[in-house]
């Protein structure tokens, strides 16, 4: 039984995780191929799956390639390809993150996905990370109405290094976009986690337990 003021979301590869976090008393999933290269779009197939065996919602990792997160004209291409994909099937939502070569987050490009991804909610992944300043990336997201949530460590490895960040990023969204918490948050920990954070939503690959 549930007895949780906050989101819990399991990162999940492949159907039968999709399955076991489901019954692990998961909230959502964001499904993944690949989360030993910290998650690659999945195959249509695996899509088409999950949503027809899970009743929670899922959202789809939109991640091309491994490395960085600036892409080029034919990864963009690909990369909307994948969220017409997903809105086809009728997924909640996908999650995305693309930056310049300047360590700023590329809100153009954000934003013209973002739109095209309607009527999917939109979480913006680490990519926040990899920029220079996620309070200033913040304001300008906040600008674009189809981002629904950031998943953000908060420039660290854990939570534990990043929660000042987090907290700066929870005050600063106010509500208007989802603040989610993660880095290394397991069932193990969440409870001192939300005590310490006060988000409304964390994510991990073992926040319900293994998988």
């Amino acid at each position: 039984m549930k007895n949780r003021d906050y989101l819990v979301e399991a990162c999940v590869e492949g159907l039968d995780q999709v399955i076991r976090a489901e019954k692990q008393d998961a909230d959502r999933v964001e499904l993944c191929a690949r989360l030993d290269l910290d998650g690659l779009t999945p195959d249509v197939e695996t899509i088409k799956a999950a949503f027809k065996h899970c009743k929670i919602p899922i959202r789809v990792i939109i991640r091309p390639r491994e490395g960085g997160f600036v892409y080029s004209a034919s990864e963009l291409d690909q990369m909307r390809e994948s969220i017409q994909v997903c809105k086809n099937i009728g997924v909640e939502g996908v999650v995305f993150g693309i930056t310049t070569e300047e360590n700023t987050l590329d809100i153009l490009a954000i934003e013209e996905l973002a739109y095209f991804a309607a009527p999917l909610k939109v979480t913006i992944h680490k990519a926040i990370d990899a920029v220079s300043s996620p309070l200033n990336e913040l304001d300008r997201l906040m600008g674009i109405d189809n981002i629904d949530a950031i998943l953000t460590s908060g420039k660290a490895p854990t939570w534990e290094a990043g929660q000042a960040l987090i907290k700066e990023l929870i005050k600063k969204a106010a509500g208007r976009i989802q603040i989610i918490a993660c880095g290394k948050v397991t069932d193990e920990n969440i409870v001192t986690v939300h005590r310490r954070i006060q988000s409304t939503a964390y994510h991990g690959k073992r926040i319900v337990g293994k998988l």
